[in-house]
């Protein structure tokens, strides 16, 4: 297994800069897994696919407005500010532009100055910064007023409303990047899909910027995965043991769902409540304890996420799928359009 093995071919004009005006109204491609058939619908149409006794998995994190705009004290040079992990006593690790400038002992100040200034403490191996912010009051109202959401770096353009970067189920404040499959969800199609008697459940995992790191080594087993924070409820673990139990499917939204109950899961596929970091690498090869059928967006060429789909669809008719979506002119990436693999 090599790299290149997961590469396609995506002409940049498919990258998705904007959400649709309507969340349910991307397209679905669905995938069966076995027989690599595909079939073209629309996200609306998704409980036409879900029975009852299944159960859907969704990440309920929501991004943090994590990128901070800033001037240096006291030549007041610009200065951006990427938080990444909270370490506690008002400290957190960073990304930092310019790094050349922003050395141990400068000083930021955000805004006007008055809310929130900080001080970058030390260089970390790698270039990130560990950042101690001075404020009054509570950081994430701060945030609100004076941060932006982190989109990913091939959005290149500025998002006017904010909130169509959150899920409509957002609700565990830590994210650096939104778990994107949900963004096609809405409250009413939520619903609808109770009424028919599936379970929809609720695990928290806070994705990172890793996310978004391509492999870069040749054999794609020396990469090395980024960690994340994710958590399963008492609750969520009983709704998807009984699932199982019963004979219904497991289907996960998003990749960051799928590593979550995949993590925690004990060999013979039950779960408890269960907290902690993960660095679980899923890629061909890897048996599934729990998932049985994901919804994900398309994801970038030579990815960790690719490796995912192709392990659970085969690699083979995962590419196929891709290159059936370019002809398509499917919209890539976070807010592109869904493929339901079952």
């Amino acid at each position: 297994m090599k790299t290149s093995d997961f590469y396609y071919d995506l002409p940049p004009e498919l990258i998705a800069q904007t959400p649709l005006k309507r969340r349910d109204g991307s397209r679905l491609m669905l995938l069966d897994k076995e027989t690599g058939k595909i079939e073209h619908r629309h996200f609306y149409d998704l409980p036409q696919f879900l029975h009852p006794g299944d159960s859907l998995v969704l990440n309920d994190s929501r991004v943090l407005p994590a990128r901070l705009l800033g001037r240096r004290d006291p030549s007041g040079g610009a200065a951006e500010v990427l938080l990444l992990v909270d370490k506690g006593e008002k400290r957190w690790e960073c990304l930092v532009r310019p790094g050349r400038k922003l050395k141990p002992g400068q000083r930021i100040a955000f805004g006007d100055g008055s809310l929130l200034t900080a001080t970058v403490l030390e260089e970390l191996p790698g270039g990130n910064r560990i950042v101690e912010f001075h404020y009054e009051g509570i950081f994430l109202e701060i945030l609100e007023q004076l941060g932006k959401m982190p989109l990913p770096p091939y959005i290149k353009e500025e998002l006017s409303e904010p909130e169509r970067y959150q899920t409509v189920y957002s609700k565990e404040v830590g994210s650096a990047a939104a778990p994107t499959a949900g963004l096609h969800f809405t409250k009413e199609l939520l619903a609808q899909v109770e009424r028919m008697g599936v379970k929809v459940c609720y695990v928290t995992l806070h994705v990172g910027l890793g996310t978004f790191r391509p492999v870069k080594e040749e054999d794609p087993l020396e990469h090395e995965m980024h960690s994340e924070y994710c958590m399963i409820s008492s609750e969520t673990a009983d709704v998807i043991n009984e699932t199982k139990k019963n004979g219904g499917r497991v289907i996960c939204v998003g990749t960051t769902s799928c590593r979550t109950i995949e993590s925690w899961a004990e060999e013979d596929g039950t779960l408890k409540e269960s907290g902690g970091w993960t660095d679980i690498y899923i890629y061909p090869g890897y048996r599934f304890k729990v998932l049985d059928a994901l919804i994900t967006n398309f994801h970038l060429p030579e990815s960790t996420l690719i490796m995912l789909v192709s392990a659970l669809a085969g690699r083979e008719n995962v590419l196929d799928a891709y290159a059936e979506a370019v002809k398509e002119r499917y919209r890539f990436f976070s807010f592109g359009d869904a493929m339901f693999i079952s």
